[in-house]
């Protein structure tokens, strides 16, 4: 079985290129505690990447849509509701 990584959304359709992010401070949590394993596939959720880049959530979701045109269409997906309060 292949596993792709992806980021992946509590929130509609979101997603991070981390060469648009400017942080001043970034976490020092390791990327790969973030990593959780959803429909077979490896992604970290948009709280989490906002948290490692010291961003609120919401102006990441906010960067990801304003700039939909430079990620794959497979790159990011939008959990569904027993999918977001399993994860709760």
């Amino acid at each position: 079985m292949t596993m792709k990584t992806q980021i992946h959304s509590a929130e509609p359709a979101t997603a991070l290129n981390p060469s648009s992010v400017l942080a001043t401070e970034v976490a020092t949590v390791p990327v790969e505690n973030k990593i959780i394993v959803l429909r077979d596939t490896q992604v970290i959720l948009d709280r989490d990447i906002a948290e490692l880049y010291g961003i609120e959530t919401k102006r990441l979701n906010e960067q990801v849509r304003r700039n939909a045109s430079r990620f794959p269409d497979d790159f990011m997906f939008q959990l569904t509701r027993e999918e977001f309060v399993h994860l709760r």
